[in-house]
């Protein structure tokens, strides 16, 4: 990804934070939301690993290769099982993966998909990964995603006045689901962070 190391390091926090939250969320509720929160903690596990910053700890050359391979069976998995959001989220992970191939490393060398540019390793500026149509209409779908996902955590009757949020909070919006579904849109979030790093 093309980001400062403090984007980078936020990123991961977030994510790695949010995954550690649905892992333990994974031990308890019903088996569906059980099977949501292991979802949702691949993807933040993967998505904390993939934004780690690369002149910090530099990535293998197989990495992008393995991203490929456990999203895209996750995505496969998501499709059979019919999670669509969550196969939108394995097979962006596995684009930004496929794109990473292409990119330069911090030393300004090319990566293996670049060999023929070889003699332009000291130009500072570096051109996006992907293919930017795809790039958009991911960014349009996260983006709609965050914000019709952060309008589920107001409460119903935020219009009501003072006294009726109070009351809401101790109802419906206390407890692990809520939080839940503020990962969800922090992990929505770091995508589209993600993907406009790209």
């Amino acid at each position: 990804m093309h980001t400062p190391s403090l984007v980078g390091w936020l990123l991961v926090l977030l994510c790695a934070a949010t995954g550690g939250y649905c892992l333990t969320r994974s031990r308890s509720g019903s088996p569906a939301q059980r099977v949501t929160a292991r979802c949702e903690a691949l993807m933040a596990v993967g998505m904390a690993v993939m934004a780690l910053p690369a002149s910090v700890v530099p990535p293998p050359a197989w990495s992008p290769w393995v991203f490929t391979a456990v999203f895209g069976a996750t995505a496969l998995w998501a499709l059979v099982r019919r999670h669509p959001h969550h196969a939108v989220g394995a097979l962006a992970m596995v684009y930004m993966a496929l794109a990473m191939v292409g990119m330069p490393d911090m030393a300004g060398h090319p990566a293996a998909g670049m060999a023929g540019m070889a003699g332009m390793a000291g130009m500072t500026h570096s051109a996006p990964a992907g293919v930017p149509l795809l790039t958009g209409l991911l960014l349009a779908y996260y983006a709609v995603y965050v914000l019709a996902a952060g309008v589920r955590l107001v409460p119903g009757d935020a219009g009501a006045g003072p006294r009726a949020v109070v009351g809401a909070e101790r109802g419906a919006c206390a407890g692990p689901p809520v939080v839940l579904r503020a990962c969800q849109v922090a992990m929505g979030l770091g995508m589209l962070a993600m993907l406009l790093a790209l």
